[in-house]
């Protein structure tokens, strides 16, 4: 029998090479060997006990919208091109970390749809799913998916978030400062039918925006088996929160009860869960809240972001930062880099800063970070 990391480099050289460079041009190195000397707390736990299987790579920063929650109203300034994660980098980052524990990875923008080697890329993690990799998802807004929805799930995503903030088109031209509801709304139905294994609808709540639609959204839930879930409207750099603007989920849960009464069921807690789960009786989908703002989940929390520019982040609201980048440019071997991303999860708080603390800390815009 082969030795374990004999079996890893057959692995290897069996894939179909598209991205050679990402997947072959470094050693593999086994979660053993990658501890740091003299603990026994893997790469990926941090000091409280939480495991990141859960990896979100933004891959762009460019957006075909201007959602006022995520981008300040005077736009960004945009990282130069050559200081991006190329897509040889973004994929030897992921196969590190898959090598590691991460099996779950999330595409996120920007809009991910704008970069122009999407599918190539897709398909290239695609070719980790040997090391240990179960899931690739992608965030997106919509505007352009249909176009590339066929491929996109035949290079290997499995699952989808769509924003839709709205479903007026005049409202949704004030949110996103664009047009194009018509389009998000067709790529959700047409996604509902290439058979990916989750299609889930994401909704920003803002108090006198769009709260009074959340019943509406509800109802996208009674034919289709899609996932809708409202999300608490956060603080981050250029987006002008106020309190006044947020709708907790409490809130909307009581209101929808006006509505439905006790045909709402509440579902079971999943592990590592970000949205309490809800269902009407009857209904084919489900809805849910992410309660980052009234009800943080940051316990269970399993997840490490990617930035376009090659930051690691291991926290949404933390401002503590390193670039794995500079790392990969430098020449750094793959022990080096593992050695990195363990010292900054063992640096990972417990919980992130209260509401009124949140709103006053510096922090990249969301377009920035990744949906």
């Amino acid at each position: 029998m082969l030795p374990h990391k004999a079996i890893h480099r057959a692995l290897l050289t069996r894939l179909p090479v598209l991205l050679p460079g990402a997947l072959r041009a470094h050693s593999t190195i086994s979660t053993t060997q990658a501890q740091q000397p003299g603990r026994d707390i893997p790469v990926l736990a941090d000091l409280f006990g939480r495991f990141h299987n859960y990896l979100r790579i933004s891959v762009t920063e460019r957006c075909n919208l201007r959602c006022q929650y995520c981008m300040p109203e005077e736009g960004i300034d945009l990282t130069a091109n050559e200081n991006l994660l190329t897509a040889e980098e973004i994929v030897r980052v992921a196969r590190i970390f898959v090598q590691q524990g991460v099996d779950k990875i999330r595409l996120t923008g920007g809009e991910p749809t704008v970069r122009r080697d999407i599918v190539d890329l897709v398909r290239g993690l695609d070719q980790l799913r040997p090391l240990g990799l179960r899931k690739i998802a992608m965030t997106t807004n919509g505007i352009a998916l249909h176009r590339k929805l066929p491929w996109l799930r035949e290079a290997g995503l499995d699952g989808l978030n769509i924003s839709l903030d709205t479903r007026d088109p005049r409202k949704f031209e004030m949110f996103t400062r664009r047009n194009g509801c018509e389009h998000v709304l067709r790529a959700i139905d047409e996604a509902g039918k290439l058979g990916f294994e989750f299609v889930k609808v994401n909704v920003v709540v803002m108090r006198g925006q769009n709260d009074d639609e959340v019943p509406a959204f509800v109802e996208m839930t009674h034919d289709d088996a899609i996932d809708v879930r409202f999300i608490e409207y956060m603080p981050f750099d250029g987006n002008r929160w106020g309190r006044q603007k947020l709708v907790g989920y409490q809130e909307l849960l009581d209101r929808l009860a006006l509505v439905y009464g006790d045909s709402i069921e509440q579902l079971p807690l999943e592990a590592n869960h970000t949205a309490k789960g809800y269902r009407i009786k009857g209904y084919k989908g489900q809805f849910g809240f992410i309660t980052s703002m009234t009800k943080s989940f940051c316990s269970s929390c399993n997840r490490v972001r990617v930035l376009a520019d090659g930051n690691l982040k291991v926290c949404l609201f933390g401002n503590t930062e390193v670039s794995l980048r500079d790392l990969l440019r430098a020449g750094a071997s793959d022990a080096d880099v593992v050695s990195t991303i363990s010292q900054a999860i063992k640096r990972k708080k417990q919980a992130h800063a209260g509401l009124d603390v949140l709103s006053h800390l510096p922090n990249r815009p969301m377009i920035k970070i990744g949906g």
